[in-house]
């Protein structure tokens, strides 16, 4: 069924096992399933199909199946490592992009939160109408700028200067820590007066209070295959699933919720997989459909994820497997441009 589509006959399982079941011995077997929850009949007279239930007990069933073949993995490992990809922003893309053409699913990864991700550098720009331009070089690579109101006047030396402070002092810290210790060192007497340090803090707690809890960055691939696929065939429905890839937000929520239900770990084993099958996901225009999920990290901490979503009826040994390669590869990637930008 996974490999046509169609409904499978008592016939077509009695000529291929190996017990030697008659058709009528299958279709008692068929019935028991159905009645049980397994199976499904779409029509009266169609064969059988699996439902939600019995593709979840097939998938909590694979085992070792998910190991992925040779030339699928030197095709992740490849096309993450191509000279082409010189940026964090272009191995996310070039991430999704996998997922999406190795699988005909739709392709997502979530970028590293930036509230905790690490910051490499700094650098603040004054503009009009007191208004700063806040550049920050993360650890994954990724440059980030994101422009801040404030009451406060800076002149442009001001903010040179203490950028200069933070690089100096902070370089390798989150924004969350950068502000845990601002705030302590402003609390020791001896630091009453330190301009910079006031600065520095006043452009940091700003950044986070109107910026730290912006949306990351969603790289999605491949929502055409939505339309195409045959599995998807109800205009409204698909209207509805689109509507989903089009709010990011949207989107991660739907992959948080998935993954909360596992321990995140990236470790050198395989990461942690969360996948809901149909109607096991909370949006009923996910109803029709599989979404897998994990994470990818850097150094041994999680720094985001990614996943993708497709039709219920896929191919999931082989499905699970890339997720888990592109994600493993992806971080060995952000590993080697984080290392190569130091």
């Amino acid at each position: 069924h996974i490999a046509t589509g169609e409904p499978v006959g008592s016939r077509a399982i009695s000529s291929r096992t190996s017990e030697g079941l008659s058709s009528a011995t299958v279709r008692n077997i068929f019935s028991e399933l159905v009645e049980t929850g397994y199976l499904a009949q779409p029509h009266t007279s169609a064969g059988r199909v699996p439902s939600n239930k019995g593709y979840r007990f097939y998938v909590d069933h694979l085992g070792a199946q998910t190991q992925l073949s040779n030339q699928d993995q030197s095709t992740i490992e490849t096309g993450m490592r191509d000279a082409e990809v010189e940026s964090a922003e272009q191995l996310l893309t070039r991430a999704s992009h996998l997922l999406s053409t190795l699988t005909e699913s739709v392709g997502i990864v979530v970028s590293p939160s930036v509230a905790q991700d690490i910051v490499k550098h700094f650098d603040f720009v004054r503009l009009a109408e007191s208004r700063i331009l806040v550049i920050t070089v993360l650890r994954t690579g990724l440059v980030r700028d994101r422009v801040i109101r404030i009451d406060e006047e800076f002149t442009q030396d001001e903010l040179n200067s203490t950028a200069r402070y933070l690089n100096e002092n902070f370089s390798g810290k989150s924004f969350v820590a950068i502000r845990t210790e601002l705030l302590r060192r402003l609390s020791e007497e001896k630091a009453l007066y330190d301009r910079y340090l006031q600065n520095a803090l006043v452009l940091c707690q700003t950044e986070l209070t109107e910026n730290g809890q912006d949306t990351p960055a969603v790289f999605i691939e491949g929502t055409a295959n939505i339309v195409t696929t045959r599995d998807f065939n109800d205009l409204n429905k698909i209207r509805e699933l689109l509507k989903v890839f089009e709010e990011k937000h949207r989107l991660i929520k739907i992959l948080n919720e998935c993954i909360a239900q596992v321990a995140p770990t990236v470790a050198d084993s395989l990461p942690t997989i969360s996948l809901r099958i149909g109607a096991e996901n909370s949006l009923p225009s996910l109803h029709d459909c599989t979404v897998i999920t994990t994470y990818y990290g850097l150094d041994g901490q999680v720094m985001g994820s990614l996943g993708l979503v497709g039709p219920v009826r896929m191919e999931y040994a082989r499905t699970i497997g890339v997720v888990n390669h592109v994600a493993r590869v992806l971080g060995q990637a952000l590993a080697e441009a984080s290392a190569v930008a130091a």
